[in-house]
């Protein structure tokens, strides 16, 4: 059965263009774009039309960045990939890429089957996988060329939490030799671990136990160095690289002088490191500790280095890390010890309201708000143009966005399955109305009309940066 879908008076706004345009959806699919009112949009039949006058018509957004089910520090992240990825389409993202991790001593293939097994039959939206890479050795490299062939093409390694998914500088340059030949990426969590462990202990020692002292070990100047060594050391192998999650001015310094330099280095950060601050660490009676998440939440003055570095293209990617843990019975673990507290934040329902809050505000352009959430995040591994903008040909994942609907973000409205908001009580404007996944309804006008086993795991090409 074919099945026709028009979207009919809406704004189309992509990365490259702004137009006034009607959209042919046919078999889950752009089939043809024409400009409002024009014989060739009049012309467009369907089964199903949705009216988007005074609204956007944006792409589904595409968050390259997210953690459901992770275990960490004795429990699990508290969105699975059935409740997370229906909170992602909710908040107008139609593609996760996830992180099935590498255990020490199991290979990548166990990680990464352990995931399928997790996220098959139950994501609302697409998806596909990154790989954490914890133990390189002989096998895991060879395993690396394998993955990239069956479109795994980005494997994470971390600077930081030694004993955990820590790799030293041999390590990592091993890793990135291979990808150098096999064509994946390496993403880094650039922090300096093994430095940050003795401010921990030594902050600890003091009696330093309250959650904003977690933002306080974390220095600035060891994300910095942890992003500067991470650079050259792609640089001595040939490779390229990402850095996920920067938080820092200092390390946006860093990624601005190499791609100055010419290098392939990216950089990704985050809604939370954009809108709250060390402040929020530093909330009384232990609320603090919602805000703990790695790297840290900052002082409030290394906002307008983001800021900056999305306007420079220093930055090119904003997503969410989303890696939620409960108040409750989660976050309280680290009373009386910060370290014990789970890192992370919720947020992959708020990424594209907060985005577009940022183009109110004047932060960013309309254009430049798809280009993060959507386009740059789909070529940068590997999905564009099947995903992140809308064109004939791609798949349609499309989102009517109401520019100017008010909402506030809050706990009691929310999707995620987690007991608090990150923002709660800040009043934004714009809110995502109906959403299409390969032109499935999943949201119609703010009621849930998806399912559980709709999304389809999404193999990926390589970095479309380095071509």
């Amino acid at each position: 059965m074919s099945s026709r879908t028009v979207i009919r008076g809406g704004l189309v706004v992509t990365a490259s263009d702004e137009v006034h345009a009607d959209v042919l959806i046919e078999d889950g699919r752009i089939a043809a774009l024409a400009a409002s009112g024009t014989p060739a949009a009049g012309a467009f039949t369907a089964d199903r039309a949705i009216d988007a006058t005074g609204k956007y018509v944006i792409p589904g957004g595409v968050d390259v960045h997210t953690h459901m089910e992770l275990p960490f520090g004795g429990t699990f992240a508290s969105d699975t990939f059935e409740t997370g990825t229906r909170a992602a389409a909710w908040g107008g993202t139609t593609t996760v890429v996830d992180f099935a991790v590498q255990s020490v001593g199991h290979s990548l293939r166990e990680g990464l089957d352990a995931w399928h097994a997790k996220a098959e039959g139950k994501c609302a939206i697409d998806y596909g996988f990154h790989m954490i890479v914890s133990d390189v050795n002989a096998e895991t490299l060879k395993e690396m060329d394998l993955l990239v062939e069956e479109g795994v093409t980005s494997f994470k390694q971390f600077m930081a939490y030694p004993g955990v998914f820590y790799s030293d500088d041999g390590q990592i340059l091993r890793a990135m030799q291979r990808s150098a030949e096999n064509g994946g990426l390496i993403m880094m969590h650039a922090e300096n671990g093994i430095a940050i462990d003795v401010l921990v202990e030594q902050a600890l020692a003091r009696g330093e136990t309250d959650p904003r002292h977690h933002g306080e070990v974390r220095k600035a100047l060891l994300e910095a160095e942890a992003t500067h060594r991470a650079i050259r050391l792609a640089q001595v192998a040939g490779a390229p690289l990402y850095i996920v999650h920067v938080s820092a001015g200092e390390a946006v310094a860093e990624l601005a002088r190499a791609r100055d330099e010419g290098r392939h280095v990216f950089g990704e950060t985050c809604p939370q490191y954009l809108f709250l601050s060390a402040d929020n660490l530093a909330e009384p009676d232990f609320e603090g500790a919602k805000y703990v998440c790695s790297t840290p939440l900052r002082p409030r003055e290394h906002q307008a280095h983001l800021w900056r570095g999305l306007r420079t293209n220093d930055l090119q990617v904003v997503s969410t890390d989303h890696c939620p843990f409960c108040f409750a019975g989660q976050k309280e673990l680290g009373r009386g010890d910060f370290s014990k507290i789970p890192n992370g934040l919720p947020g992959v329902e708020n990424r594209m309201d907060l985005l577009h809050q940022a183009v109110l505000d004047g932060h960013i352009s309309r254009r430049r708000w798809i280009e993060i959430a959507c386009a740059t995040p789909a070529r940068m591994f590997g999905l564009y143009p099947k995903k992140g903008t809308l064109a004939p040909g791609a798949d349609a994942d499309v989102v009517i966005y109401d520019p100017h609907a008010e909402q506030v973000m809050s706990a009691g409205t929310h999707h995620m399955n987690v007991d608090y908001s990150a923002y709660e009580g800040k009043r934004v404007t714009g809110r995502v109305e109906t959403v299409l996944s390969r032109g499935e309804p999943v949201i119609t006008e703010r009621e849930y009309t998806g399912r559980a086993g709709h999304g389809v795991y999404t193999p990926r090409s390589t970095c479309q940066y380095l071509d």
